[in-house]
């Protein structure tokens, strides 16, 4: 039977349900601010050096994740799940 996650602390940051070993501690970037601003810029400053060497219509145009991330352009929802979530009007991307 599924149950929805609850949250744990540091302090008591697991639990153990129908076998399974649940970590669910909130904020954990928080935790280590230095370490995970690192992890956060490797992890995305090749895309933000495509966007700024490609400009954004080139470089969506040639990296599906980059365009997977484009939620809205030029006013319209681009982005399907966004559009179906607030009743919107889905538009395919046109870069």
């Amino acid at each position: 039977m599924h149950r929805d996650l609850q949250a744990t602390t540091h302090e008591d940051p697991i639990y153990i349900e129908e076998g399974v070993v649940h970590y669910c501690v909130a904020n954990m970037p928080g935790a280590v601010p230095r370490t995970s601003t690192i992890a956060l810029t490797n992890a995305t400053f090749a895309y933000v050096l495509a966007l700024a060497e490609k400009g954004w219509r080139k470089a969506v145009a040639e990296d599906p994740a980059l365009k997977k991330g484009l939620n809205v352009c030029e006013g319209k929802v681009t982005c399907k799940p966004v559009a179906e979530a607030f009743g919107l009007k889905y538009s395919e991307i046109k870069p």
